[in-house]
């Protein structure tokens, strides 16, 4: 499913991961639900996606997550930065899932 649903072109959106036929990158769709959007809520927002297309952004980041990268001090930091995190919870507001 995931090699059908999922698809890059360097031609399409710099060549990020997107839902096939669409422009729509697949860590958009991710992130979108790591926030509290629902699968209903994205299937209203893009009428041109499935359920089955938001099952293959996640079965891609799970893909991702699998290889085990863990992002330089740098780079968490720089999220943290813009991210909003608040030092006083240690959470942030927004993308919490990837600090």
């Amino acid at each position: 499913m995931l090699t059908q649903r999922i698809s890059t072109d360097s031609n399409i959106s710099h060549g990020q991961a997107c839902i096939t036929g669409t422009r729509i990158p697949a860590h958009q769709i991710v992130g979108m639900l790591a926030n509290g959007d629902t699968f209903e809520s994205l299937l209203k927002a893009y009428p041109s996606i499935t359920q089955d297309d938001i099952g293959a952004c996640l079965e891609y980041a799970a893909l991702l997550a699998e290889k085990q990268f863990t992002p330089p001090t740098e780079t968490v930091a720089s999220l943290k930065k813009l991210r909003g995190y608040d030092a006083a919870c240690g959470t942030s507001h927004m993308y919490e899932w990837m600090l």
